[in-house]
């Protein structure tokens, strides 16, 4: 439904705009005034048995054809609209339209491999089109292809710096090319100080200081040179209330051999945004660790990156990791500055639902919703932040709403089952949760929350075969000691005895891992 927002006003443009139909009677005429009348009011589906009746009469007329394709499209028939916009390039390959619908359907079909092709032949005629390059860009960022696709979304940026989905785009782009690096950071140096620093970084990121704190400690075990890090030392000592303590990591950090950059600078480009580059890529491993640190604290990140190109080493994955890292909040940031509107704050919610800071996502939607108050899209998502967050209570009147408008959703019957149980309301949530479960059997969190409800009213036997089939997700044993019991009430007493061993099992495993974090990633004094 996106998708078909996105390009609506240019399908309009398109079928009013698109060749008469050689009327060989006034019956085609009038067809194709009408079929005209319906897309320009989006009546689509009103349109469809209007233009399959002029492509039977006018097979070889790519017009008709083609506005075929549009309005099945428009209505969510991407299969059969694919065939149209097939048969419109084989009437006319260089027919700019179908390509853009062509690699929009495949889209729709979930199928975005399909989709770069046509995308690309209409970018490369139309290059400054925004919505085909966010097509393009959200496609190869669907697959993984994430440097093609923060190019796409680069160039989109500059055309149209306040669209959120260019700046969301980018910041995934880099984020997934900082994730290639320090995937491979682990291949060639797992373990170093290196990775051990990159991994500090995002649980400081994340507020997870004393970890942060251990991963940069054991970095110093092997590098104590390695500059940079009693300063970021020195920054969690600050946050977790230790300035006398952090005083004394500044005073180390000034004691590291401070890094020399002025004599590597000359001949490099400025390295902002819409300046030149003038920075060749290197294409041997003789790149110096030190001008890419340099090109780090000038923040030239994409000097960097251009300078490391093709070089595969620690200390190249290192810094290009962090300098993919730091565009990635760059653009994260510029997302964030855009003037409120109802697409920030949906592209917002989803980042901070996605780092489970439920209830900020929550008030993400809440904010969305003022843009467009009868959005479902929107309210449901609301919902499901709030159920997230812990607050059943709110969430419960809006999920009931929004289940009577789509009772076989999988998602709703899921969090409504949820919600009631959470509300210790365990047989109402059970038609909601069986519909869950009979709706995806292998989303394991709905036959958890069934099990446990059945096990709330006394139903035991009822929730055994759906304790079983959660054991995949069981992290603390806790399903493992729910099913043994439910084996000792149903008298199967040899596989209560097999559950509890697998119980005490993972709780000792958990117990002695435990232990040995909670001694490792203590705040201690330098």
């Amino acid at each position: 439904m996106q998708l078909m927002r996105l390009l609506v006003g240019f399908a309009l443009w398109l079928v009013l705009s698109a060749g008469r139909v050689c009327a060989q009677s006034s019956d085609l005429a009038i067809k194709s005034n009408r079929g005209k009348e319906l897309v320009a009011a989006g009546k689509f589906e009103e349109a469809i048995p209007i233009y399959r009746d002029l492509v039977r009469i006018l097979p070889d007329n790519p017009g008709p054809v083609m506005n075929l394709g549009l309005a099945l499209h428009m209505t969510g028939h991407d299969q059969e609209a694919v065939a149209q916009f097939q048969t419109v390039l084989k009437l006319q390959p260089n027919h700019l339209p179908a390509h853009l619908f062509l690699g929009a359907a495949y889209l729709g079909l979930k199928e975005p491999a399909k989709a770069i092709e046509p995308l690309k032949t209409f970018v490369r005629a139309q290059p400054n089109d925004h919505e085909a390059r966010l097509l393009l860009g959200e496609a190869l960022l669907s697959l993984d292809r994430f440097e093609e696709a923060a190019k796409q979304f680069e160039r989109l940026s500059v055309l149209d710096p306040e669209n959120p989905k260019a700046w969301n785009g980018l910041g995934l782009s880099y984020e997934g090319l900082a994730n290639r690096d320090f995937q491979e950071l682990g291949k060639v140096a797992p373990g170093s100080a290196y990775w051990l620093v990159l991994v500090a970084e995002a649980r400081a990121k994340a507020d997870q200081y004393p970890r942060a704190f251990y991963f940069y400690r054991e970095a110093l075990k092997q590098m104590p040179a390695l500059r940079g890090v009693h300063a970021a030392v020195a920054e969690i000592y600050r946050k977790t209330g230790h300035s006398d303590w952090a005083a004394q990591e500044e005073q180390q950090e000034r004691g590291v051999s401070p890094q020399t950059c002025s004599d590597m600078a000359s001949g490099r480009g400025l390295g902002a945004a819409g300046n030149d580059r003038t920075v060749e890529p290197r294409t041997d491993a003789r790149v110096r660790p030190q001008r890419l640190e340099c090109d780090f604290r000038a923040a030239q990140y994409h000097e960097l990156l251009a300078e490391s190109k093709g070089v595969r080493n620690a200390e190249t994955d290192f810094w290009r990791t962090r300098a993919y890292n730091e565009l990635a909040r760059q653009a994260f940031r510029q997302l964030a500055q855009l003037p409120p509107s109802g697409e920030v704050h949906e592209l917002l919610a989803k980042i901070r639902f996605g780092q489970r800071n439920y209830p900020a996502a929550a008030k993400d939607w809440q904010e969305a919703l003022k843009f467009s108050p009868e959005s479902p899209y929107y309210q449901r998502e609301l919902a499901i932040s709030l159920s997230a967050s812990g607050d059943y209570e709110h969430a419960q009147p809006l999920l009931s709403d929004l289940i009577k408008r789509s009772p076989e959703s999988v998602e709703l019957n899921y969090w409504l089952g949820f919600t009631l149980l959470s509300l210790e309301k365990a047989e109402e949530a059970i038609p909601f949760l069986r519909k869950a479960v009979k709706g995806d059997p292998g989303m394991l969190e709905s036959q958890r929350d069934l099990a446990r409800a059945y096990l709330r009213i006394g139903l035991v036997k009822e929730a055994v075969p759906h304790l079983r089939a959660a054991l995949p997700i069981d992290e603390d044993g806790s399903l493992y000691y729910q099913l043994a019991q439910a084996y000792r009430r149903t008298g199967q007493r040899d596989l209560e005895k097999e559950a509890l061993v697998k119980f005490h099992e993972i709780q000792s495993s958990k117990t002695v891992e435990k232990k040995r974090r909670e001694e490792q990633i203590r705040i201690t004094p330098p």
